[in-house]
């Protein structure tokens, strides 16, 4: 009776061993190290997909643009909180009220590696990285460098207007 290990293997039997010459079998660790390759490429993949421009806003983060060429009306912005909007060259911005009638206007590009950052509360959150700001667009924690850049506004009339007044 002879032990499996003495078995021919089911590759030496159909004449696919490596000894015989076999010039398109793979061992276990040429297939182990490719597998780990497509492995890396796709999760390379998504974290440059994640990467490219952050997350959808929800319905309470909509970009707002008024009508008469505002950002947005001060009522807009909740105190304590913050909006996204865009600016009129289409740059994303983040509308912050940190205390009732002080407005803060900051680039919504995360200073690690470019996502939008959105309002998540009384913070400001980098959906990538993990990246979080407080709502004068200072670090909070995670692996941005630096803060948010502000952004020039002005209040006339209870609207926030892009540059100064």
């Amino acid at each position: 009776m002879s032990s499996l290990v003495d078995s021919p293997s089911t590759a030496e039997l159909h004449g696919n061993s490596h000894e015989s010459g076999c010039s398109g079998c793979l061992d276990r660790r040429q297939v182990l190290v490719r597998a780990g390759f497509v492995t890396m490429g796709v999760a390379a993949a998504g974290v440059l997909a994640a990467c490219g421009g952050g997350s959808a806003p929800s319905s309470n983060d909509k970009p707002t643009t008024a009508a008469d060429g505002a950002l947005a009306k001060v009522s807009d912005i909740p105190e304590g909180g913050a909006i996204s909007a865009t600016d009129a060259s289409g740059n994303a911005i983040l509308l912050t009220q940190p205390t009732a009638g002080t407005v803060v206007a900051l680039s919504a590009i995360c200073t690690h590696q470019g996502c939008t950052v959105a309002p998540g509360g009384k913070q400001l959150v980098c959906p990538c990285h993990g990246s979080v700001y407080d709502l004068t667009g200072a670090n909070v924690s995670g692996p941005a460098p630096k803060p948010l850049a502000t952004v020039d506004v002005h209040v006339t009339n209870g609207e926030v207007f892009a540059g100064k007044a």
